[in-house]
């Protein structure tokens, strides 16, 4: 289930693509360009899956470091002219040439791995409790991961970072500084958005986004529109207004109002439905972990993929301002569809060592 799962998301993302590709057809364009560039990266990701299915969580510890180095000077070189590919007033991607890579990415694969290694480690067992244990190395990882970010800028993957290891830091050690830390985190995000226009512009829209429905606002309204088309069933695959480009990111950040509209409540729920069981299937994963490491490990995996979810879920459906975060498995990308069949390929890794320690141990008892 923890392969079918994503396996049967990343079909749906496809068939909307297709869908959504349609138009291409209309005037005169190829529609299978980006349903068959999507199915190459889905291929690549179950391969990159396959390859990390067969690490051991020793060897994946022992790269931690160079992986987590690697993450930060990737992010850092997206400022670089020339090599930082600028999209949307934001400079994210880096041009190596042959593809366009997002950095984020990575750095939501290498985060996890290197947290888990820090927060299990004998040094920091030894310190737990202390406001030092807190700022080394959950306050340090964030700030080296969240000062490049900001610059691209990116505070939707910011606050994603952040999440990610304070609640990692939480498992391991409490909630005693990570609960004084999202107050100011929280703080620090008002006035992030006060003293940028643009995300103010930003904050506006998602607060009144008929206050400027042309502009500003007409990407959530028509993400509203495409939900409200949709009604319970949906109006039919191919038959959505959204074949027409009146939603904006539809095939990426926007999915997911694209699926609403052509499939409905029904297909909507049924793609929650599908994350909630894949995390409910994760969690034992997590809870029968033979060591701390992957443990910790299990748990920082599994938020570094529902927590994106969450985020472009409540940015479509109007509970938060817009991040411009793709969801799981679903939307039209490379850099994130390999990386998170990567995770699913390190969580099935640990749920094998599950299942060989509990050999072990059935074969000592007897």
């Amino acid at each position: 289930m923890e392969i079918l799962i994503p396996l049967i998301l990343s079909g749906c993302g496809l068939v909307m693509i297709s869908s959504l590709s349609l138009r291409n057809s209309m005037a005169g364009g190829n529609p299978y360009v980006a349903p068959l560039r999507q199915f190459q990266f889905i291929g690549m990701g179950i391969t990159l899956m396959i390859i990390c299915l067969t690490w051991s969580s020793s060897s994946v510890r022992k790269h931690s470091g160079k992986l987590f180095a690697l993450a930060f000077l990737l992010l850092v070189i997206t400022a670089i002219p020339g090599i930082g590919i600028k999209v949307g007033g934001a400079r994210r991607w880096l041009n190596l040439f042959v593809i366009r890579f997002q950095p984020l990415e990575l750095a939501l694969l290498a985060v996890p791995i290197f947290m888990a290694d820090r927060l299990t480690d004998e040094d920091s067992i030894a310190t737990r409790g202390n406001l030092q244990s807190f700022i080394r190395p959950t306050l340090i990882v964030v700030a080296l991961m969240g000062v490049p970010l900001m610059l691209q800028p990116n505070l939707g993957g910011t606050i994603i970072i952040t999440a990610i290891c304070f609640v990692m830091h939480i498992e391991r050690r409490g909630w005693k500084y990570p609960a004084l830390g999202v107050i100011l985190g929280f703080a620090a995000v008002v006035v992030l958005i006060m003293i940028a226009p643009y995300r103010m512009r930003r904050f506006n829209a998602f607060w009144d986004p008929w206050s400027d429905p042309t502009n500003t606002g007409f990407q959530i309204i028509q993400g509203l529109v495409a939900f409200a088309n949709g009604s319970l069933t949906g109006v039919g695959i191919g038959k959505g207004l959204q074949e027409e480009r009146y939603l904006p990111e539809a095939e990426t950040d926007y999915i997911f109002p694209a699926i609403g509209e052509e499939f409905g409540l029904v297909g909507t729920m049924f793609l929650l439905s599908l994350y909630a069981l894949w995390t409910w299937r994760v969690y034992y994963i997590y809870r029968n972990a033979k060591t701390p490491f992957t443990k910790s490990l299990a748990l920082g995996l599994t938020a570094s993929v529902i927590f994106p979810m969450f985020v472009n879920v409540a940015g479509v459906t109007k509970l938060m301002p817009l991040t411009g975060i793709p969801m799981p498995f679903l939307s039209s990308g490379g850099t994130a569809m390999v990386f998170m069949w990567a995770k699913v390929g390190l969580l099935m890794s640990i749920k094998i060592e599950n299942g060989s320690g509990k050999e072990k141990a059935e074969n000592k008892d007897e």
